[in-house]
């Protein structure tokens, strides 16, 4: 049995061990948050159990909060160094934050005891690859004057084949009939050509480069704004959006609040829907960065493999180029503060301070960038680790304390999944957005957007359900270690 021993009281013991198989039940019926708590209330009775401290580890990797999934991990390997399911919880917490070398090393520490098990040997050849990927890139990436991929595209020798029945961009640019018909072909599962995709790629770059790391926007007396959470990858969804709250046009402006793509297995059509819409309308229709439109997120969590899968190599430097220059936050009426993911680590942070951020780069591991596109709030006051083991957690009085300092009224943000598809924190001034349902094929959730309408910007929230789509699984194009099973 794979726990320390423990000196305790025996109904105690069995008290922690009826939490832990509640917990194994919640976990079995998609209720991570609710096992979270149980496992939790099984270590408070038996501390030293390195299987809850694994279990507990497991339910939050499906939660996405890696970095306590990585502490409790690590505890479990403290307790018993020998309980192989430990390494593998700790290398997917290491694997989700882009921690790799670590991940190697716990794989290693699996492949040692056993050596004859095939499961393992993959993983650990997964993750081996990588590493040496990682390092092959970092060998080559010295050359300072090599021009980016946008420089290199000449549309021109992209010929658009007589075979192609799929929508055609017109001389005259992008218009709402194109949009349209592309949303339509897509929905259809049809595909659009590369020559137009490119087309699209080039003409955002140009758009964004634009703007401001935070852009100032203004919604006219009796105007609305629909904002948008996390859209993953779930294109039917986005499309009942439209259906639901009617397509973007100069009277009815969106904002998508970062996470366009990854796990969801329709990124690509996403995406390029979006930055369609943000090319035709360029002043009705924002769009900002959240922690997946991210070089390494994009390898592990499949849009780089989907891209590549659709279309290329070449296409997915350019998406990453495009990313690059996502603004990281927007302001509307000087009154909301709209960003991914929430407050910094820092103390009388300006939204000048924000707006001249240097972001045209892959996000560091600290910082104001960082914490726009991961931190999270709380419920207690002051700041916390992250859950997530990247940037930190906010609570009401930092919330209050910002919004005051920059004469703002409340803030949204997105980044979490929430089972109403949205939820107020912190007396309402901290508001999480989440826009797509039964997330992942398997949480549930409802998603929803926020209308915001002017002057006033009270938020008006409308729920909705997922819909159906063809029969292609979330994460398909995953990385492999992201597919095995027992990883996540």
């Amino acid at each position: 049995m794979a726990e320390c021993a423990v000196n305790g009281d025996s109904d105690v013991l069995i008290r922690a061990e009826k939490f832990k198989e509640e917990a194994n039940q919640l976990f079995k019926d998609k209720k991570y948050e609710e096992a979270v708590e149980l496992y939790t209330r099984a270590i408070e009775a038996n501390p030293k159990s390195s299987v809850y401290h694994a279990n507990r580890s497991f339910a939050h990797l499906r939660l996405e909060n890696y970095g306590f999934a990585l502490e409790d991990a690590s505890t479990a390997i403290a307790c018993d160094k020998k309980y192989i399911k430990a390494y593998y919880r700790r290398a997917s917490a290491y694997m989700s934050l882009g921690k790799f070398k670590p991940a190697l090393r716990d794989l290693e520490a699996v492949v040692k005891v056993r050596p004859t098990d095939k499961d393992a040997r993959m993983k650990y050849n997964a993750c081996s690859k990588i590493v040496k990927q990682k390092a092959f890139e970092k060998a080559i990436a010295c050359d300072d004057n090599k021009k980016p991929v946008s420089e290199t595209i000449n549309l021109e020798n992209i010929t658009v084949e007589d075979s192609y029945s799929g929508p055609h961009i017109p001389e005259d640019g992008i218009d709402p009939a194109f949009m349209e018909n592309l949303v339509q072909t897509f929905k259809k599962q049809g595909k659009l050509h590369r020559r137009y995709a490119y087309k699209i790629l080039l003409e955002v770059k140009q758009i964004l480069a634009s703007l401001p790391s935070l852009v100032d926007i203004v919604v006219e007396k009796d105007n609305k704004l629909t904002v948008c959470g996390d859209v993953h990858g779930q294109y039917y969804d986005l499309c009942h959006v439209f259906d639901i709250n009617g397509l973007p046009s100069l009277d009815n402006p969106y904002l998508f609040n970062g996470d366009f793509v990854d796990r969801g297995s329709w990124s690509v059509e996403v995406i390029l829907v979006l930055l369609g819409y943000k090319v035709l309308y360029p002043h009705n229709f924002h769009l900002v960065r959240g922690n997946h439109e991210t070089d390494y997120m994009n390898q592990m969590y499949g849009f780089e493999g989907e891209v590549k899968a659709k279309y290329d190599g070449m296409m997915m430097q350019l998406f990453s180029e495009v990313f690059n220059w996502l603004p990281l936050s927007y302001c509307v009426n000087r009154k909301v503060l709209i960003m991914h993911g929430g407050l910094m680590e820092q103390d009388n942070v300006t939204l000048e301070d924000l707006r001249s951020i240097d972001r045209n780069r892959q996000p560091p591991e600290s910082g104001l960038m960082c914490d726009l596109l991961w931190s999270d709030p709380q419920m207690q006051s002051g700041r916390g680790p992250s859950k997530r083991g990247v940037s930190c957690q906010f609570g009401p009085d930092i919330t209050s304390k910002f919004l005051k300092h920059n004469e703002l009224d409340y803030i949204i943000r997105s980044h979490e999944c929430k089972n109403g598809g949205y939820e107020e924190q912190h007396n309402g001034k901290c508001i999480t957005i989440f826009s797509a349902p039964n997330y992942c094929d398997q949480m549930g959730n409802k998603g929803a957007f926020i209308t915001l309408r002017s002057p006033d910007l009270k938020p008006k929230f409308t729920q909705f359900d997922a819909v159906s789509h063809p029969e292609v699984q979330p994460m398909a194009y995953a990385n492999s270690f992201m597919r095995m099973p027992g990883m996540f």
